[in-house]
């Protein structure tokens, strides 16, 4: 539109004509603008800083956006994990692919927060309370739905009935590892089904049926493709979830040092101990045996 705004602008008459005609569509009275659909005026007045220091608007559009993303993230999570249930692979990775993406984006972000510098930090670090990204709840969704369990994170959340009652439901349900464990089941390169009928509000454990039957699908491409695209689509999600994971750690490092976090937590310590999670092991050990 605007390339052909400018090659009217050339045209003398032409540019008056022109502009008369678009302003025939300029007036939005009783329409849906961009702004509507958008919801745009919620958006953007629920940004609320609590001090006067020049850089807390960063720190909260950043999170604000995070969250947003992470909406989605668990949106696509869900969907995939229901299409690889119903067998339908191709729409599970197109899913997964895109979760992928979005974490690319998220990793980027941290490069944004890292323009925050310690000593600004500390100008409004107070307001913020007791209030922490470990206490985001859908941060908790996501890793419950990728197997990362564990109860006691329920906590945080009791006093929003609504939202601990979804985590609830999470921590019950099985996991998208889970239902790619199902799946290999069907397929007949069973699983233990000791492994498969564990305690689901526990943590994932590696087992060593389900390398065997991973490993089994890496040594028949041929035979298996479907369920090798979808191994690697799930170590593509989870090594994007490491580089992020991995950015948040380095970001904080470099604003906070080794301080403990606002809501409790060790910080940094913390955060390098979820370095270590590994949410579908049994894809990372066989390629060491291929």
């Amino acid at each position: 539109m605007s390339g052909d705004a400018g090659t009217a602008g050339t045209l003398g008459f032409g540019h008056q004509r022109t502009a008369e005609a678009d302003g025939a569509h300029l007036s939005m009275a009783g329409e849906m603008s961009y702004g509507d659909y958008l919801a745009l005026d919620q958006v953007l007045s629920a940004q609320h800083p609590l001090s006067d220091h020049h850089d807390e608007p960063l720190f909260i559009i950043q999170h604000q956006t995070s969250e947003l993303w992470m909406k989605l993230i668990l949106h696509e999570l869900r969907g995939a994990r229901a299409a690889i249930a119903r067998d339908e692979l191709g729409r599970a990775e197109k899913m997964m692919a895109r979760v992928a993406r979005i974490f690319v984006q998220l990793i980027q972000a941290w490069d944004v927060l890292a323009t925050l510098t310690p000593a600004e930090y500390m100008e409004f670090r107070d307001v913020l309370g007791k209030s922490s990204g470990f206490q985001s709840h859908q941060y908790r969704a996501v890793e419950f739905i990728l197997g990362n369990k564990n109860a006691a994170m329920l906590r945080p959340h009791e006093h929003r009935p609504a939202i601990h009652a979804d985590l609830q439901t999470l921590l019950k349900e099985p996991s998208l590892y889970d239902v790619a464990l199902e799946l290999l089941k069907r397929r007949g390169l069973a699983p233990d089904e000791a492994h498969l009928g564990r305690d689901l509000t526990q943590p994932y454990r590696q087992h060593a049926s389900v390398e065997e039957a991973w490993l089994a699908v890496y040594r028949d491409v041929g035979t298996y493709w479907d369920l090798y695209q979808l191994a690697e689509k799930l170590v593509d999600f989870e090594d994007a979830f490491r580089k992020w994971r991995f950015g948040h750690v380095t970001t904080v490092a470099r604003i906070i040092g080794y301080r403990r976090g606002t809501g409790g937590t060790s910080g940094v310590a913390y955060l390098e101990a979820m370095l270590k999670v590994r949410l579908f092991p049994e894809l990372w050990d066989i390629r060491t045996r291929i």
